[in-house]
């Protein structure tokens, strides 16, 4: 629900504050005093695009700032409003309500704000449209596009066609995606069979080779170090014959081990301690040269005898290069691009079995979709006949009883060139994301009239009407908290004028309903009465500004309504029989 609105800068208005209430309120004011000007700050804070011509002569912008609170809204909108605040980072107020922003520069920027947070314009599109449906002047238009007219049916329909459209969706999904391969595979045939030659020779390659993962890594290290092996072995075993002694019977000459073990008997055998506590560090000595003389043992027998094992290594080297010239800057990535290829050659297979296959893949997801658009059609057809009887029912109450609204559902025809063709009793349709359906709205205006398409049959009274009809009969559907109407009351009068009242009051019971009306029949059945004010210094700066009107001051202003009896003590007795007979008949209807 909106609980107020502050205006900077927008139009005519310099500065203006308003309360809202629930039940139904009401905005008048004289012509030109900046009613619209609330619709279309509405209208700012729905998304809509900025219009810099809007900002108010001399400002260098308008603010729109609107409070909004969800706890009176149904769950699933309560759902969504709190995802796209959560999303967005924006908070609540201390007292649980939302604070909305637009501001729009007179060179044409714009900003939006949310919850204390800079969002896009879409986001607080996207937050007030659960809360908020605006119906201006020019949003009558939209009714008759035939994707309003399904969605209007749709959501009278309710959870029925809902699901079966939700159903029809994830058939409709899954037979466009393996008709796609279908086609693509046919289409393609020869080329994925080139395709498909060109994979299974490079991974014949590949496999002939049969690298393994970072073999040219070792490889490297491998070949450098048998490039050096004479050094090597040279130097390997100059250190193992110093150590051990000369060839193969170290007893033979002097090597490291023997003079050690020399110089150690010599002390073990000494009388002095001094010389004898040395014994055991030349012990250790020894140890360690037996270990290095092991291990250089071990060394030695490890490197290579073949003297052609280098040319090996210099072979599968040039094996695996001619693999990463080709296709990867390294063999784990060889490995990697042949595992993908193996898995693309999986889903080329063209031959003919496989392709009769997908074919029959198709068939069967196409039946499911055939049948899921029937079911569908089926629940729209019914809930059709009954939308138009309650819409209809609801015309005869705004002075339109001869009038009939029919609701028709008809097959969308697939074109010559349609994306998603479906044969459907024999018919080839279009299935589209909504199914296989359009929606035409048709009105009957008086008895024995022929029934035509609303944009070629109803006027602008006559349409204001049928937007109301329709917006009483889908309110028990309809998120929104918060319906706001710019003159549907525009091209009536009279008992028509007191019905459309009677029905925004209805309308009211289970909406917060703001009104902007010329019309005193309709203003008298507010629950809260709003006027606009226009100011004017005499040097040709107008102001405009909006306050809530108290039971007296509603008596002058319906009588300013009426024909600008505001002044005479008649208008003011016309005005007050008025407001009495709105509340006896609000009694009444509601």
């Amino acid at each position: 629900m909106l609980t107020e609105i502050r205006i900077d800068g927008l139009g005519v208005i310099s500065t203006a504050t308003a309360q809202f209430h629930a039940g139904l309120t009401v905005l008048t004011g004289e012509t030109g005093a900046g009613k619209t000007m609330v619709v279309t700050s509405l209208h700012l804070l729905s998304g809509a695009r900025a219009d810099a011509g809007r900002v108010r002569l001399g400002a260098s912008k308008a603010v729109v700032e609107g409070r909004f609170v969800v706890d009176d809204v149904n769950d699933a909108a309560r759902a969504a409003v709190g995802q796209v605040l959560e999303s967005a980072g924006a908070e609540a107020d201390e007292d649980g309500s939302v604070i909305a922003v637009r501001t729009v520069n007179s060179d044409g920027r714009s900003r939006a704000h949310l919850g204390g947070r800079g969002v896009p314009a879409a986001v607080l599109g996207e937050f007030t449209s659960r809360l908020l449906t605006v119906h201006g002047q020019n949003d009558q238009l939209r009714l008759q596009r035939p994707e309003q007219q399904l969605a209007a049916l749709d959501q009278f329909a309710g959870d029925g066609v809902a699901s079966l459209l939700r159903k029809y969706q994830v058939h409709r999904r899954s037979w466009l995606d393996a008709r796609t391969e279908l086609l693509e595979r046919t289409a393609r045939s020869r080329e994925l069979a080139l395709e498909a030659d060109r994979l299974k020779h490079s991974l014949a390659e590949i496999d002939g080779i049969a690298p393994e993962p970072g073999e040219d890594t070792r490889l490297v290290a491998e070949i450098r170090r048998l490039s050096d092996l004479d050094s090597l072995r040279e130097a390997a075993v100059a250190a193992h014959e110093a150590l051990s002694g000369q060839g193969d019977a170290p007893a033979d000459g002097g090597g490291v081990l023997d003079l050690l073990g020399g110089a150690r008997a010599r002390l073990d055998s000494a009388d002095d301690p001094g010389l004898t506590g040395l014994a055991p560090r030349l012990g250790e000595a020894i140890a360690v040269v037996v270990d290095v003389t092991t291990e250089l043992s071990g060394y030695l027998s490890e490197l290579p005898s073949d003297p052609s094992a280098l040319d090996t290594m210099l072979n599968r080297q040039a094996e695996l290069k001619s693999l990463t010239r080709k296709y990867a800057s390294d063999i784990d990535g060889v490995i990697a691009w042949s595992d993908e290829s193996r898995a693309r050659l999986d889903s080329l297979d063209v031959s003919e079995d496989a392709l009769a296959k997908l074919a029959g893949e198709v068939d069967t997801a196409a039946g499911k979709v055939r049948e899921a658009a029937r079911k569908l059609s089926a629940a729209r057809t019914k809930a059709a006949s009954k939308l138009a009887t309650a819409v209809s029912t609801e015309l005869g109450g705004l002075a339109m009883g001869k009038a009939r609204l029919e609701v028709q559902v008809r097959p969308i025809p697939a074109g010559a060139q349609d994306s998603a063709p479906l044969e459907v009793d024999g018919a080839s349709l279009h299935a589209g994301s909504h199914g296989v359906d359009e929606v035409e709205f048709r009105l009957s205006a008086h008895s024995g009239a022929q029934s035509l398409p609303l944009s070629k049959s109803a006027s602008g009274g006559e349409l204001s009407r049928v937007m109301l009809a329709l917006e009483v009969v889908l309110s028990g559907s309809d998120h929104g908290a918060t319906m706001v109407f710019d003159e549907v009351d525009a091209g009536v009068g009279g008992r028509a004028a007191v019905e459309i009242g009677k029905r925004l009051a209805r309308l009211a019971r289970t909406h917060q309903v703001i009104v902007v009306t010329h019309l005193p029949q309709v203003a008298a059945f507010a629950d809260t009465h709003l006027v606009v004010n226009k100011s004017d210094d005499g040097k040709g700066k107008v102001d405009s500004g909006v306050r809530t009107l108290t039971d007296e001051e509603r008596v002058v202003e319906l009588a300013r309504m009426l024909a600008g009896l505001d002044d005479t003590e008649t208008g003011r007795a016309h005005a007050e029989e008025l407001l009495e007979t709105a509340r006896a008949e609000r009694g009444v209807a509601i």
